[in-house]
């Protein structure tokens, strides 16, 4: 049976009716809020005088130049690239798009670029490849090494997504992460143990039912397995992925053996029973009656966007805690909690690659800034919260030199 099922009438209609409330915003202000782009870049030195031309053109740069030649190094201090973090994207998984093409793909990069720089204070660059193929795109990052200082994989479809991460990772000296996969799964962390402190309960003993094996299922399932949860069902477009299933690829064939502890078989109505934890990460919806299946106290993290697996409004006749991958609703599971300040502590500490430590910290650094605020409603902070990306940056940096890779 398929994890995801036709929504009642009523999530139906409140979901017509949020779309609704969206009309505020009109096509004429959307369109003029991306004319030209929404990047532009600024300059660091003077260019006012002749002798500023002199020092930031010719003949000064020469002796910069020079100086790089000499000592490869330099560049890290007399160039933008140390803090220069690229986007990249094949335009293959563009969120609620699908594969759009890199072309239509560059408004959200070029989104993602902003954040950056807005939360982090990092200057990034959009990079959208006309190609598909796993290994142009690691050879495109090879060669474009030496002008940037970090990689931000965005919207690549899965599977290929995990192999392209893996082999830049290899191949690159410098923080590299699928932001689809990480970022997700950071704040997830973050809002799970936020809800479990809430209600007075650790997460190692919740029963968790991932509802998507694509990018963000896979990596969100490996960070709570790495924070102890020992009990995960994860929900394929099929059922369960379980290792009687043959006709899983090596990526969910992997999650099949070190998932699904009680050894379950068939689809979202077997799987949802008794659940603590319901994570969707689907493009679908779930029926109402299986979230009323959940265990007494059950957690909903209906994360699709625009239109979460369920309506909050219908999760919440049953699930004590209720969180969402939207900005109109309380408890908001944002990427933007996470990235921004990830990158920014591995920069800032001289990382040459992200680990999971450096990932668990992350999620430990966003729950502590919410602190004495923590309730059902408010189990992440605020994605405009100035304090986040600074105490994530922290937190990742500290980690990535107790860990021996700054």
């Amino acid at each position: 049976m398929s994890p995801v099922t036709d929504a009642p009438n009523a999530a139906t209609a409140s979901r017509e009716t949020d779309s609704a409330s969206l009309s505020a915003i009109t096509h004429e202000e959307i369109f003029a809020g991306h004319l030209g782009g929404k990047l532009s870049v600024e300059l660091a030195a003077p260019l006012e005088t002749q002798r500023d031309l002199s020092i930031a053109y010719t003949p000064g740069v020469a002796q910069v130049s020079r100086a790089i030649h000499a000592d490869h190094t330099l560049a890290k201090r007399y160039t933008w690239t140390d803090r220069l973090v690229v986007v990249v994207s094949d335009g293959t998984a563009v969120l609620g798009l699908g594969d759009i093409g890199p072309r239509a793909s560059l408004p959200v990069m070029e989104g993602k670029a902003a954040l950056f720089k807005k939360f982090a204070g990092l200057d990034s660059i959009p990079i959208v490849l006309d190609t598909k193929d796993v290994d142009e795109i690691v050879e495109t990052l090879i060669r474009l090494r030496p002008s940037f200082g970090a990689v931000n994989l965005e919207d690549i479809s899965a599977p290929r997504c995990f192999e392209i991460e893996k082999r830049v990772i290899e191949a690159l000296d410098c923080p590299v992460m699928h932001d689809d996969q990480h970022g997700t799964a950071i704040v997830v962390l973050a809002a799970l143990n936020g809800a479990a402190k809430v209600q007075g309960r650790g997460v190692e003993g919740l029963k968790v039912v991932v509802s998507g094996a694509g990018a963000a299922g896979v990596a969100c399932t490996n960070i709570l397995l790495a924070a102890g949860v020992s009990d995960i069902v994860v929900l394929d477009s099929k059922g369960i992925v379980s290792r009687d299933r043959t006709d899983l690829n090596a990526v969910k064939a992997d999650l099949a053996q070190r998932t699904n502890p009680r050894g379950i078989s068939g689809g979202a109505v077997e799987a949802m029973a008794g659940a603590d934890v319901f994570l969707g990460l689907s493009a679908g919806t779930i029926a109402e009656e299986l979230i009323a299946s959940m265990a007494p106290e059950s957690i909903v993290f209906a994360m699709s966007n625009p239109d979460p697996e369920i309506h909050p409004e219908v999760a919440h006749r049953y699930a004590a805690i209720v969180a969402t991958g939207r900005s109109d609703f309380p408890n908001q599971i944002n990427n933007v909690l996470a990235f921004p300040g990830v990158f920014k502590g591995a920069l800032d500490a001289g990382a040459r690659r992200i680990t999971e430590g450096m990932k668990i910290a992350a999620a430990d650094a966003i729950l502590a800034v919410v602190g004495d605020e923590l309730a059902v409603d408010k189990i992440v902070p605020s994605p405009l919260d100035p304090r986040v990306a600074p105490a994530v940056a922290e937190a990742v940096a500290a980690a990535a030199r107790a860990e021996g890779v700054a």
